[in-house]
Order: structure tokens, then C-alpha cells, then sequence
């Protein structure tokens, strides 16, 4: 196996550098298309056709997954949020006067974001920044994980949403 890894190598770099990763280096787009090569050598099977059209389509089709997840960007609003608990870098390098502003702006986006959310979304949403497992979470709260995972998918909407009238 170690043998047909090195050998079509070269292929996978090949392939690496015809896409490019929304947030990835070229490095992450190879190491993609070393997995869908190990596929490929795992799952060959020899009656069906040539080794290396085979891995050549495994890499390419590994690679492309990879690509179209980065451009989803699905989980972008809870990856990206910015915690209201603490104040960020910028206000601490501000005068007072506008430390001031700033704190009673951040307080009301607080508020109007807390407004929009439901019971449910606000406790979800508190235990989903603390770490929790949707397992946890549902355990929590009395609810099934479907149900937490509605609840998140909601919340990525209206953060989304708020964060664009921004």
C-alpha cells in the first residue's frame, strides 16, 4: 500500500493544484486527495479496470467534496460569532467617551438579538457556546437531539440574518 501511496503522489499534487479551498491551503486540498487515494487503493478491485483511472477519479471526486464544503460555508455564523461577554480589543484602545458608546451599542445588539430568540433558543444557544454535545443539550433541556439540532439550525438563520444588516 505504502508503495502505490508514493507512486501516484505525484497525481494527487497534480489535481491539488487545478482547485482552490475557500480557507485552506493548497497543502489541505493534498492531504484531501491522499485520503481519497487511500480510498481507492482500499476499495480496487482489479476486474473492474485500469488502477489508476480508478484513483485518479477517487482523488478528484475526494478533493471536490472538500471544495464544496468549504464554499457552503454552512457553519460559518457559529464559527465567526463574536461572544457578547467580553469586550473586544478594539474598545480597550478607545477614550472613555467612546468606550462608553461602544459598550451601550454592543449592550443593545445584545438585547435586540436576545428579543428575537425564543425560551428555547436562548437556552440552547447559552449551552451550545458553553461546549455542550447536542446529547448534552437535549439531556438538558428535556427535548431530542433532532430537535436541539432544529433549534441550532434556527439559530445560524437568524444570526446570519442579523449579522448582515450589520
Amino acid at each position: 500500500m505504502e508503495y502505490l501511496l508514493d507512486k501516484y503522489k505525484p497525481l494527487v499534487k497534480r489535481q491539488a493544484r487545478t482547485m482552490y479551498l475557500i480557507g485552506g491551503e493548497n497543502d489541505d486540498l493534498i492531504q484531501e486527495g491522499m485520503i481519497g487515494l487511500f480510498k481507492a487503493v482500499s476499495s480496487y478491485r482489479p476486474e473492474e479496470g485500469a488502477f489508476f483511472a480508478f484513483a485518479e477519479l477517487c482523488v478528484t471526486r475526494q478533493m471536490y467534496t472538500a471544495v464544496q464544503a468549504s464554499n457552503r460555508m454552512k457553519h460559518a455564523p457559529l464559527n465567526s460569532y463574536v461572544s457578547l461577554d467580553e469586550e473586544p480589543q478594539i474598545l480597550t484602545e478607545q477614550n472613555p467617551e467612546n468606550l462608553i458608546i461602544d459598550r451601550e451599542n454592543l449592550e443593545k445588539r445584545y438585547e435586540q438579538i436576545h428579543r428575537r430568540l425564543t425560551d428555547m433558543e436562548k437556552e440552547v444557544l447559552e449551552l451550545y457556546l458553553e461546549g455542550k454535545t447536542y446529547e448534552q443539550i437535549a439531556g438538558m433541556i428535556g427535548k431530542n437531539e433532532k430537535a436541539v439540532d432544529n433549534t441550532i439550525q434556527r439559530l445560524k438563520k437568524k444570526l446570519d440574518k442579523d449579522e448582515k444588516r450589520c
